[in-house]
């Protein structure tokens, strides 16, 4: 089970009853948001995308997504995320828990700049139903994250 893996990750760090565990999913943006009581910007969601060599995780505010040109500038590819399928064999983590802590080898994290609006996010941990609550310096230290500016706002539907 994931969410193990990443309370033992967090061990480390002293911060493994800070992970908080919802009776509701937080599978998505939008169901996080309700189960933590807090704004959609606040949630830190991870993508995965495949590149050519390797796979990685971008972690973006909730109200942001991929601007596939900057994307493609930083990358020198198209912004390609992995099958449904593919998530959990390659990054360690099922889709609607995937998180940038106790993840497979090899995968790089980035931050995107999205996340300076905020003091605090709230990333998953490792299952549909579970998150904790990180300052950006920790989030950039748990994580070994390297920061970016890779994302463009959603723009409401009117």
């Amino acid at each position: 089970m994931s969410i193990v893996k990443v309370k033992e990750y967090f061990r480390q760090y002293g911060r493994e009853n800070d992970v908080l565990e919802f009776e509701v999913s937080s599978a998505t943006v939008a169901l996080a948001a309700l189960a933590l009581g807090c704004k959609e910007s606040e949630i830190a969601k991870t993508l995965s995308f495949r590149l050519k060599d390797s796979v990685i995780l971008i972690v973006m505010a909730g109200d942001y997504k991929i601007d596939n040109s900057k994307f493609k500038g930083i990358f020198g590819e198209k912004a390609v995320m992995l099958k449904f399928y593919e998530v959990e064999p390659a990054i360690g983590h099922a889709v609607g828990g995937v998180c940038p802590f106790a993840i497979n080898e090899g995968v790089d994290v980035y931050l995107d700049n999205s996340l300076k609006e905020h003091n605090f996010v709230y990333p998953a941990c490792g299952s549909a139903n579970s998150a904790i609550k990180l300052t950006l310096e920790e989030l950039e230290n748990y994580s070994k994250g390297s920061w970016i500016d890779i994302t463009k706002k959603i723009e409401p539907i009117i």
